[in-house]
């Protein structure tokens, strides 16, 4: 059974491998990404046609929390494709939205966030300090956040384009998300995206960091019903085997 050794980002004592194992493999989700002809506009309207053709999905399992009700957060996301990007429109309910923390690199994981996780290749395992996969943390400011192997935060603001505009009824977020493989080095200024093509398999999970105006979260919501280690079910962040799987279609 495959091991790990982590620090949780909201503090506590250093586990070692012996310590603390990685649960048996989730059931994944599968989602099939339709085609965009023409790339969606990002200004938080969502109003072309494509988004019709995508599925909608739910982000509606609580990964850290207790007593949420639909009132105080709902959310769901559906995606398209073309052979530069990958598209995400998400609907998210939420009474309030807060941003303590005006330096984006700080406890970032603690303020309002829609959260992107992809694994380019699809090949799961540990990605806490690496870039086998990536974490974007999208805070409400556009700014985007994940750690590097150097095990501090960095912006990749170049990786996702983001937009969200309130509604009476939810928030609208749209994101254009260029994919890096493993190979991408940080501040390497010559590093490209991949170029996607039909029936390409990613991992992908989405998630929300819920802040009802304090120092901390109080929920964080994902897509995938993720089976907990010791108790605990927040491990997107170091391990991309519980991310869902996507897959591109026409």
């Amino acid at each position: 059974m495959k091991t790990l050794a982590y620090m949780g980002l909201c503090g506590g004592l250093l586990l070692s491998s012996t310590q603390i194992q990685a649960a048996e493999p989730h059931t994944r989700s599968h989602y099939k990404v339709p085609y965009a002809k023409s790339a969606p506009v990002i200004d938080g309207v969502a109003d072309e046609a494509i988004w019709d053709k995508a599925p909608w999905r739910q982000i509606d399992q609580v990964l850290i929390g207790d007593g949420l009700k639909s009132d105080d957060f709902s959310g769901r996301f559906k995606l398209v494709w073309t052979k530069s990007h990958l598209y995400l429109l998400a609907e998210i309910v939420d009474d309030v939205m807060a941003d303590h923390y005006a330096d984006p690199l700080e406890h970032y994981w603690d303020d309002e966030a829609l959260e992107l996780f992809v694994d380019e290749d699809n090949s799961g395992g540990d990605h806490q300090y690496n870039h086998s996969a990536f974490a974007y943390h999208i805070a409400l400011d556009g700014s985007v956040v994940d750690s590097g192997p150097d095990r501090k935060a960095h912006l990749y603001n170049d990786h996702v384009q983001s937009r969200w505009q309130r509604t009476p009824e939810y928030t609208v977020w749209e994101a254009a998300i260029a994919i890096y493989d493993e190979s991408f080095v940080d501040e390497d200024q010559s590093a490209k995206p991949v170029k996607l093509k039909l029936g390409k398999k990613m991992g992908f999970m989405v998630a929300y960091c819920d802040n009802d105006g304090g120092l901390n979260r109080e929920h964080f919501i994902g897509s995938e019903e993720i089976v907990p280690v010791n108790g605990d079910k927040n491990r997107g962040w170091i391990d991309a085997s519980v991310f869902g799987e996507i897959e591109l279609v026409k």
